[in-house]
């Protein structure tokens, strides 16, 4: 694998960049240029979503700082000495105008534009910092655990309160510059102004509190973050929407947070710099080619998003155009470019979506050149992926994580493991050597064809996949006389669903291994199964996206009577 970009080889390259060149990801500091016309010189004032249940001290993540009064209004700090700027009346908002600072007795009566001091104890579920206000959560967008801000009071509900920083009057030791230019306002990544070590550390806090929080438990025994030497250009796919600039260049990008205006994310410093290169090329080509966007003057047709994958054992290269129709101008010209400029390429295909949606993949994909399918691996596992199969992002954390999944099943050849939320059956198939049978469980056909399919061209004969709902299908394998010794499960960010978590009660496998990507929902589900008999052994964290708040954890519970 190569670390940095492949040249723009070939007849065919970026004529008319809209962005000047740009070094190396890997160098942690990439010159990413900025975006559309109306992301220039924006700051992001986003905020952060509501939390589950709603009460002020109850955000997804992050460590809690309790109910004690973590924020102080001017007035509560002009006693103390030697504060420096504590004791100033005035703070600057972000257009550098005069804000009084509140001198609040009640957080109810705070309103929009004043200004407030805030102690920030932890991060929430997208990175804020989270403080308190008179015992009321205050949400400070950009702010870090252990900071003390002045922030500016941007809305107020009946749970919480949201603030913009004006001031940083105590700076963590964690704080570092992102590196991306854009990473105000794209919303793609959440804490890069934060050192890796301290994004370790904040992510493992946020599984602490979760467990503190939601399953009542202040000694489990959490293992140290599993992270990644190099956290950058981890990314093994990107699917950026499309759009023009004002001097109507290509843009490629995400839309930014809370707007229907794209970010130009060109060389994202947390993708593969080979999918940075064809996406460039891909952009130039549309544009010299005069290929038509979606979205120009209001077109429904044209091509929609550039999806590119990328394999990082294989060095496979797939593009994938998203367009309305099955026809694009100039296709053959398109087609021809591409393969001259981007040498990696193994297949270029048209995937046809003229829906109105979020959705970014449409039902039917056309293969214009090259192979139906890609090549990649993870350990000795070789996956066939079409443009629409899903894979883990990032594969060399991918592999941290089924380890850690193997680990947690204690498998010895005898076991019979069943995978209740199996997709297309990765994790499965990566135990399979060290089972006696793994079956798996999946709601989508499409994804369990991929699974089967997965287990014959890797020879795993003891793996099979089944369509179905596992509340449904467990009992009927109980009653037939299978009874799992192992159950796995990797649910959504949602958590398990109730009647599943009652099969599993009534099921009673030896040990039950939660694969999570929220931590709140882990640890009120694992609430039930313990209320059920079961036991954390512990509870692995690992950093699958670096430089976002997005965390990952591995959970072992055993039956305590086992």
């Amino acid at each position: 694998m190569t670390d940095k970009p492949r040249s723009q080889q070939g007849n065919y390259s970026s004529k008319k960049p809209s962005r000047p060149a740009r070094p190396d990801a890997s160098s942690h500091r990439p010159d990413r240029p900025s975006s559309s016309a109306r992301s220039t010189q924006k700051s992001r004032t986003s905020s952060p979503s509501l939390p589950i249940d709603s009460k002020p001290d109850s955000r997804q993540n992050g460590k809690t700082g309790g109910f004690a009064d973590s924020a102080r209004t001017s007035s509560a700090s002009s006693n103390a000495k030697g504060k420096g700027e504590y004791n100033k009346s005035y703070a600057k908002n972000q257009n550098n105008a005069p804000v009084k600072t509140a001198n609040r007795d009640n957080a109810e009566e705070l309103r929009i534009g004043d200004s407030i001091v805030v102690t920030i104890k932890r991060l929430g579920i997208n990175g804020e910092g989270v403080g308190y206000y008179r015992r009321k959560a205050v949400f400070v967008d950009g702010a870090l655990p252990n900071e003390v801000v002045k922030a500016q009071v941007t809305g107020t509900h009946p749970k919480f309160i949201k603030a913009n920083i004006t001031e940083i009057e105590k700076r963590s030791p964690e704080r570092v510059e992102p590196p991306c230019p854009v990473f105000h306002i794209c919303g793609g990544c959440q804490i890069q102004h934060i050192s890796y070590k301290g994004q370790l550390q904040a992510k493992t806090d946020i599984v602490i509190e979760a467990f503190s929080r939601y399953a009542g438990l202040e000694k489990v025994k959490i293992k140290p973050m599993l992270g990644m030497e190099h956290p950058w250009a981890y990314r093994n796919k990107a699917q950026p929407q499309l759009g023009r600039d004002q001097d109507q260049n290509v843009i490629a990008g995400l839309y930014e947070i809370n707007s229907h205006d794209i970010v130009d994310i060109s060389g994202c410093p947390i993708q593969h710099p080979a999918i940075n290169n064809a996406i460039e090329i891909v952009k130039s080509a549309l544009e010299d080619l005069q290929i038509p966007l979606h979205k120009d003057n209001g077109s429904r047709d044209g091509v929609r998003t550039i999806v590119v994958r990328y394999g990082f054992q294989s060095n496979h290269l797939q593009i994938t155009l998203v367009t309305t129709s099955r026809q694009l101008p100039r296709q053959d010209e398109l087609i021809q470019a591409l393969r001259l400029s981007v040498p990696d390429v193994t297949s270029i295909a048209i995937n046809v979506n003229p829906k109105k949606t979020s959705l970014v993949f449409g039902e039917h994909t056309v293969t214009l050149w090259g192979q139906d399918t890609m090549l990649e691996s993870l350990g000795d596992l070789e996956f066939a992926l079409s443009p629409r199969a899903f894979f883990q992002l990032n594969p060399q954390q991918t592999v941290k994580l089924y380890e850690s999944v193997r680990a947690a099943a204690g498998l010895t050849g005898k076991e019979l493991v069943v995978d209740a939320y199996c997709g297309t059956g990765t994790i499965g198939l990566w135990l399979a050597p060290y089972a006696r049978e793994v079956r798996g469980i999946e709601m989508i056909a499409e994804a369990v064809d991929d699974a089967n399919k997965n287990a014959y061209h890797n020879n795993r004969d003891n793996a099979s996949f089944y369509v179905g709902k596992a509340e449904e299908l467990l009992p009927r394998w109980v009653k037939k006389g299978m009874s799992p010794d192992v159950i796995i499960a990797d649910p959504p960010r949602t958590g398990l669903e109730q009647p599943f978590l009652e099969t599993v009660l009534k099921t009673k496998p030896k040990r039950f291994v939660y694969v999570s990507c929220n931590p709140s929902t882990l640890a009120k589900d694992c609430k039930v199964l313990l209320d059920g008999g079961y036991e954390i052994q512990w509870v692995q964290p690992i950093d699958m996206f670096p430089q976002t708040s997005h965390v990952e954890a591995v959970t072992l519970l055993v039956r305590k009577d086992a």
